[in-house]
């Protein structure tokens, strides 16, 4: 409908198309100059340069194709509903396994960004390869440099596609290896892989992406209130938005954001994705319901691994400034998918009854969501 092969507002997309066909065309004509720029990006910005480097090289195989970049997209994605099932099946089970992989290989929210030129597709497939690598040689009896090395080498690459996925994913392996329990990893192999990857992290993860590290920590509150204070501001924006914040966000974080059911101009993308974010608003229900389970009945230190990662991301996220962008979700989700299909497991006769109120609870949130953005708009 816009005339091009982008969704509306592609500035990203249509960013990352143009850098990496340029970068295409240099290496094409035998320029080294793209190379001495990643270095030059390494040494002063190593987020964000990850998907244009694979774009790039991939524009250079394949002659700038759109086309055959969705189609990688769409293998990723199949490849992650491979991997979230390996995971969740040594993880949950069998039967909850296949109900994580049905649940991302049918979520709207995963199936949109196949036909994006976004990088969330990838994140996503090197966020789940990751866990499930990571699970794997927590429980390998017998495991080499190679183990535990790959693990090192994805953190690295989520670090050059967004900063704190890379750091989630640290905050995730170093939970796993301090506090899982001893069934799942000895104190032998605990302490080994401990170096190891203190070691390896030292040497590979240090220097410029510390830096990124220490400056998105400490411009954490000036990118919310400078993000809010813009949308309440903008052309068409929410005069409301500079009151919300990390208070806010963060008790709504595993289910916002919620879908619009109110015409709002310049929002076209966003109406594409709200049945994606409705099924996410109530499969949050048992995502949740699974966590309190763990909780209460004392088992968070089985289920380690993906609960760190899933709190510890959404963490940053509720005190950041996308909170309420849905595309910023994308990584953690196909673990929520996990959780939830776990939290469904779980729920007997006696707590049906609370996801009823649940699916109430939704459509009141959901059109206190449409009153918030018509108020803020003096349309009500």
């Amino acid at each position: 409908m816009t005339g091009n092969p982008f969704e509306y507002d592609a500035g990203d997309s249509i960013g990352y198309h143009r850098e990496a066909s340029q970068l295409a065309a240099m290496m094409h004509e035998g320029n080294i100059q793209p190379w001495f720029r990643m270095v030059d990006m390494m040494k002063h910005g190593f987020s964000d340069m990850g998907y244009v480097f694979y774009l790039g090289c991939q524009y250079f195989v394949t002659d700038s194709s759109i086309f055959i970049e969705r189609l990688f997209k769409a293998l990723f994605s199949a490849f992650t509903c491979i991997l979230i099932y390996r995971l969740a099946k040594r993880t949950f089970g069998e039967a909850v396994g296949r109900m994580s992989a049905i649940f991302c290989m049918l979520m709207p929210n995963l199936i949109l960004y196949c036909g994006l030129h976004e990088k969330e597709v990838e994140m996503v497939f090197l966020a789940v390869l990751f866990m499930e690598r990571v699970d794997a040689l927590v429980r390998l009896r017998n495991f080499n440099i190679i183990n535990i090395a790959l693990p090192i080498l994805i953190t690295i690459a989520l670090f050059s596609f967004r900063t704190v996925l890379g750091v989630t994913a640290l905050f995730a392996l170093f939970t796993t290896l301090m506090f899982s329990t001893s069934k799942i990893l000895g104190m032998g192999k605990r302490m080994i892989l401990i170096i190891w990857v203190l070691v390896a992290a030292g040497y590979f993860i240090g220097g410029t992406i510390a830096n990124e590290v220490e400056n998105t920590w400490n411009d954490r509150n000036i990118n919310q209130e400078q993000s809010l204070e813009f949308r309440a501001t903008r052309e068409n924006g929410n005069k409301f938005a500079k009151f919300a914040g990390g208070a806010v966000f963060a008790p709504m974080i595993f289910v916002i954001p919620f879908p619009t059911i109110i015409e709002t101009p310049g929002q076209q993308n966003q109406k594409i994705i709200n049945g994606g974010n409705y099924v996410k608003n109530i499969m949050a229900f048992f995502a949740i319901f699974a966590l309190y389970w763990v909780i209460k009945n004392k088992k968070w230190r089985d289920y380690l691994l993906i609960g760190s990662f899933l709190i510890g991301y959404l963490g940053i996220i509720a005190v950041s400034a996308f909170a309420q962008s849905e595309r910023f979700h994308q990584p953690v989700l196909p673990f929520e998918l996990a959780m939830a299909a776990f939290g469904l497991s779980l729920v007997t006769n006696r707590e049906k009854k609370y996801f009823t109120w649940w699916t109430a609870l939704i459509f009141i949130a959901i059109v206190g969501w449409s009153w918030f953005k018509l108020a803020g708009r003096n349309m009500v």
